[in-house]
């Protein structure tokens, strides 16, 4: 039997015989007796295992160690203890895989600093067991909410030529021999493996926009990469992107997908998870579920950026990083947008020179038909905009902004036959994950962290 299976019908198994398999989260002897709290991995709460000296094997119980493996039969009983509805009194204790004395993940506190260092391990701690937990229950939200309204599900590739933000910061695929190159001091690329320039992906959404000029209504849900040599709390070199692309839908369709698809992931992740969300609440961040839950209940606010900054130069707070009209938002603007309407907010129509060349220009010329959501307590978490769709101001645009047409025809030509009206939005999974959890550091949320200087394991 699993914990998950015994706390879900604990009724029926009260004072029943169970069998169980699992690990050994902690370990408290006395002179007569001892317990153990014990957990299978299959339920964030563990259970405790209670057993005395009348067992034949009690001196060998005694001398199990934390992070062993061991078999348990005993009966559910209900428990004296405060806090817990029942026990297990155990008749008999099998060790299946013993633990060593140096075993990392004692019962104490750890720092986070150090489980990173232990991130095979650390996926046994009370908090990683929660995030990893909300993590899988995230993903599977994300899936069935496209699912069930008819997205396609495809699956952009991670080897590309094409830098869909055109930033530059991307790293690059090659099987040519380096040392040979650094002291030739040129690159011959037709002796490449692709016999061109090849990256891994900063996002998807370009090869997506050709799906959805077919399947209507696609997403893609997968890793991409960032050479950006930042050391930020929420910058990771290996991170995964939800990005739906949709046709026949404008900026104004596609702020109402973006914050359905929200509400509906934080519903079920509070619904799916409420031992989680209360260890969050209660050791992470305070007031968690208050505040996913009034994001649920709330009705997201619109405004334009020129209103927002014009609404930051009025307002009576010093910035340490002063509003401009023209310039992107900092962090401390998104907050206090987000606390000043007491919502999300959907900040759109963008001046187009901080913008990506892909998004569509506004009747103004200055502008773009971009949108960010901002959610309190975070600020930004998902970046969209309605798509180009005219072919001679797709090109205009990528020639301002020195975007190479050259092999980029592909994309272009999607304006050409057949094209339409489409927008789409992307949103960074360890950044929802840090929203739902409170778990400040992008490193805390995805299982075996990339960043500058850290490929371990």
């Amino acid at each position: 039997m699993e914990i998950k299976e015994l706390y879900q019908n604990l009724n029926e198994n009260m004072n029943k015989k169970v069998a169980l398999k699992g690990w050994i989260r902690n370990h408290r002897k006395q002179k007569e007796f001892g317990f153990i709290d014990f957990s299978d991995g299959t339920s964030f709460k563990t259970i405790q295992i209670v057993y005395d000296n009348k067992l034949t094997e009690f001196d060998e119980i005694q001398k199990l160690r934390v992070g062993s493996s061991i078999e348990v039969n005993g009966i559910v009983v209900p428990s004296p203890a405060q806090g817990q509805q029942f026990e297990i009194q155990a008749q008999e204790i099998k060790l299946l895989g013993d633990c060593s004395e140096d075993y990392p993940i004692q019962p104490k506190r750890h720092t986070r600093e150090f489980l990173r260092e232990q991130a095979y391990l650390r996926p046994r701690t009370n908090l990683f067991q929660a995030v990893f937990r909300v993590r899988s229950v995230a993903a599977y939200a994300i899936h069935n909410y496209f699912q069930q309204r008819g997205y396609v599900y495809f699956h952009a590739p991670l080897i590309t030529a094409s830098d869909c933000e055109g930033a530059g910061e991307m790293f690059q695929v090659t099987t040519l021999d380096l040392d040979k190159i650094a002291k030739d001091k040129k690159v011959d690329y037709t002796k490449d493996f692709f016999c061109k320039p090849a990256s891994l992906t900063v996002s998807g959404q370009l090869e997506a926009e050709s799906f959805a000029l077919a399947f209507n209504k696609v997403y893609t849900f997968g890793p991409t990469f960032r050479a950006e040599n930042s050391n930020t709390k929420t910058h990771a070199s290996e991170f995964w992107m939800i990005e739906p692309e949709i046709a026949f839908c404008d900026l104004e369709g596609l702020m109402e997908i973006e914050e359905d698809m929200l509400k509906n992931i934080i519903k079920e992740v509070m619904d799916k998870c409420p031992d989680e969300i209360e260890f969050f609440d209660k050791f992470v961040e305070k007031g968690l579920k208050e505040k996913l839950s009034s994001v649920v209940n709330s009705k997201a606010v619109k405004i334009d950026h020129k209103d927002a900054v014009d609404l930051l130069l009025k307002a009576d707070v010093k910035f340490e990083n002063l509003p401009k009209q023209g310039e992107d938002l900092a962090t401390e603007h998104e907050k206090y947008l987000t606390n000043y309407f007491n919502s999300p907010v959907f900040v759109t129509n963008w001046p187009k020179d901080i913008k990506a060349f892909y998004m569509r220009l506004n009747d103004d010329n200055e502008t773009v038909a971009a949108v960010d959501l901002l959610v309190p307590g975070a600020g930004e978490l998902m970046g969209g905009s309605q798509r180009e769709e005219r072919y001679d101001y797709l090109e205009k645009r990528m020639n301002e902004m020195n975007v190479p047409t050259c092999g980029m025809e592909w994309y272009m030509n999607l304006r050409k036959y057949g094209g339409c009206v489409h927008s789409g939005f992307g949103m960074g999974f360890e950044r929802l994950l840090i929203y739902l959890t409170g778990v400040e550091n992008i490193r805390d949320v995805i299982p075996f962290p990339r960043t500058p200087g850290n490929c371990e394991f």
